[in-house]
């Protein structure tokens, strides 16, 4: 596994929460341990204290993003190694789990953790991740959704940069938004005009003429 994918555990958790919403899913420890995805051992560690605990680090990561988005490259990385620092790990090869077609160990790079808490552990991976995809994509491949209210966190693996949504629903939502408000405008300069919007059967009707 490259190591960068652990970033994915930085998204996942930011996403439990949506501020301009006002919803919040990380409210018990059934929730704490979904995150950590299905056959995690980490995840039993999981105890009631790990709730406030990891809502405590949602807060931190939330801010590495949000940092990242507003172009503050310096601050989002100052943001993170203060995360790297509390929550160390050890980069461990691995390979027992993982066999080639002729049944040889497929190595590759695990996070090994020595956490004291599922809290701890969870945080380690994920700032890990958040890391090591920082500094292989660079500061701004780390972004919150435009389609407002929704500002949950993504990690742009676009080949021109470009991303600006965390999922093709805000994008289309965002976009079906631009058009009604670009119509609006449209509508209210024909109505200071006196004149009348024209519509796409009229645009029509004059190409066939």
């Amino acid at each position: 596994m490259e190591l960068a994918s652990y970033s994915d555990y930085a998204v996942r958790l930011v996403n439990t929460e949506e501020p301009a919403r006002g919803t919040d899913t990380l409210t018990s420890v059934e929730a704490v341990r979904s995150l950590f995805g299905p056959n995690s051992q980490a995840a039993r560690r999981a105890a009631d204290a790990d709730v406030t605990r990891f809502r405590s680090v949602r807060a931190r990561l939330r801010a590495v993003f949000t940092a990242a988005d507003s172009g503050e490259a310096t601050q989002a990385v100052d943001l993170l190694n203060s995360l790297l620092l509390e929550f160390p790990v050890s980069p461990q090869i691995s390979g027992h789990d993982v066999l080639d077609d002729e049944g040889r160990p497929r190595w590759h790079m695990h996070l090994a953790e020595h956490p004291s808490n599922a809290t701890a552990g969870y945080a380690a991976t994920a700032a890990m991740g958040l890391a090591f995809h920082l500094t292989e994509h660079g500061v701004d491949r780390l972004g919150l959704c435009q389609a407002a209210p929704c500002r949950n966190a993504y990690l742009d693996t676009s080949t021109n940069r470009s991303r600006r949504y965390c999922s093709d629903r805000c994008a289309t939502r965002a976009n079906v938004a631009a058009y009604r408000a670009r119509k609006r405008l449209e509508n209210e300069r024909s109505a200071s005009t006196g004149r009348t919007p024209r519509t796409s059967q009229d645009t029509t009707a004059r190409a066939e003429r």
